[in-house]
């Protein structure tokens, strides 16, 4: 009650200013009827900060994203429902939703009288342009009484999130191989199916189930052996980004490293709908598998991380074997590399291997930069020398000038060769160091 009190308006002030005066004089003429209008009008505003003060406490309030997360570039639509719980109706309502910056200015709705357990709702459009993971709240309500004697200020403590993915480009089929490297007891054409003499077996593990028990080949074996479950052989890619902070130049949304982060994002969910799992590997250690789930679903993980990766200071590439290869070898390597010094082009070529396909968009980040002569020949020579040493270990190497478009550059991915050219000045060197 108090802080309804503190909540007079004006207009309240007026009505306990008249009632005071209109007291005042009654005592002073002796006027008791004078007296009368100096309660009543004293009761009016002091009755309607108690009308407030019981509503303030009886309302509801809960708020849906629609959808929780979008990419850059993209709205969403926030819905937010208030509850009248209380069997009086409410004054008019002014919503304030909190949001930061990068979402926008705050947006202030007016939701008109709200009777007694009656619900109502509004609605608001947010657009991020910047990356990451924002809390959307608290909503500040400021109730008034339906003579605006009394204005109360109340927030609700609950936040939603929402996540701003990087842009997802849409990118073409391109045949890579690496498709026949996967996990499964066995692969669908390695299993015999010609007869019970010819099916493929192993021995038998604790919870197989004993109509599986391949009897001919258990007296053979001299021990229990059932019969192999054929499973979908399954294809794993791996996506590499580089977050090392001096690999990278540019600020905001037009760094290289967002570049990076959109290309990797757009590779993930390109490849994860063409049936591959991904994994998404840092050089920090971060190691995150999208699962064998739907497309759509299992690589939300993903979406997520790459919504809040960061640069880092303490990135080492010369680590980054170590991490791709922790849990398993082969497969696709689709990295998203920037400048790189020689000792560590040297450890990303040591990727390569007989069962492993690598692709690699070698971005050069100095021409995010404008930079003096000297400094660009500098940085021209050693990103050339990175180049030659990922094409010499048999990587398919697709430069990235500045300004160029992913979904343009991913056809080169498919190329049979593996010396695509990075520059118009290293073909002429690819050509006799690459078969």
């Amino acid at each position: 009650m108090r802080s309804a009190l503190r909540g007079l308006t004006t207009r309240g002030r007026c009505f306990l200013a008249a009632a005071v005066a209109a007291a005042l004089s009654a005592l002073l003429l002796g006027e008791s009827d004078l007296l009368r209008v100096a309660v009543l009008l004293a009761a009016v505003p002091v009755l309607s900060a108690a009308a407030v003060a019981r509503t303030r406490y009886q309302l509801r309030c809960s708020r849906v994203l629609q959808p929780q997360r979008v990419s850059v570039g993209g709205t969403a639509r926030v819905v937010l429902r208030l509850v009248n719980t209380s069997r009086l109706p409410t004054g008019t309502l002014l919503l304030e939703d909190r949001l930061p910056y990068a979402l926008g200015s705050r947006p202030r709705l007016v939701l008109e009288r709200l009777a007694g357990h009656k619900a109502s709702s509004v609605a608001y459009t947010v657009r991020a342009d910047v990356r990451g993971k924002y809390e959307v709240g608290p909503l500040v309500v400021r109730l008034t009484d339906p003579f605006g004697l009394c204005e109360l200020t109340r927030a609700f403590p609950n936040v939603d999130t929402l996540r701003v993915a990087p842009r997802v480009v849409p990118l073409s089929p391109v045949r890579l191989t690496g498709e026949y490297t996967g996990a499964g007891e066995s692969h669908a054409r390695s299993v015999a199916v010609h007869g019970e003499d010819d099916a493929a077996t192993r021995e038998y593990r604790y919870g197989d189930d004993l109509r599986r028990v391949h009897w001919r080949s258990t007296a053979k074996a001299g021990e229990l052996m059932v019969r192999r479950e054929e499973q979908p052989w399954e294809s794993r890619a791996t996506v590499l980004l580089d977050t090392r902070v001096r690999a990278h130049r540019g600020e905001g949304p037009t760094a290289s490293f967002e570049w990076a982060v959109s290309a990797a994002a757009s590779t993930a969910v390109h490849l994860r709908h063409c049936g591959y799992r991904m994994r998404l590997v840092t050089e920090t250690g971060t190691d995150l598998d999208s699962g064998t789930g739907e497309s759509g679903g299992s690589i939300g993980l993903l979406l997520d991380h790459l919504a809040e990766v960061k640069l880092s200071q303490r990135g080492d590439l010369t680590q980054v074997v170590h991490h791709v290869r922790a849990r398993e070898d082969g497969g696709l390597v689709v990295a998203m590399l920037g400048m790189m010094r020689p000792e560590e082009a040297e450890a990303v070529a040591a990727l390569r291997t007989s069962g492993t396909t690598c692709v690699g968009f070698l971005l050069d980040a100095a021409g995010w930069l404008r930079l003096p002569a000297e400094q660009r020949a500098a940085q021209d020579k050693a990103y050339q020398t990175s180049a030659l040493t990922l094409l010499r270990a048999g990587w398919r190497v697709i430069g990235v000038p500045h300004g160029s478009s992913f979904a343009t550059l991913w056809p080169q991915a498919g190329h049979g060769s593996r010396g695509v050219a990075v520059r118009a000045s290293l073909a002429d060197t690819v050509t006799g160091t690459v078969r």
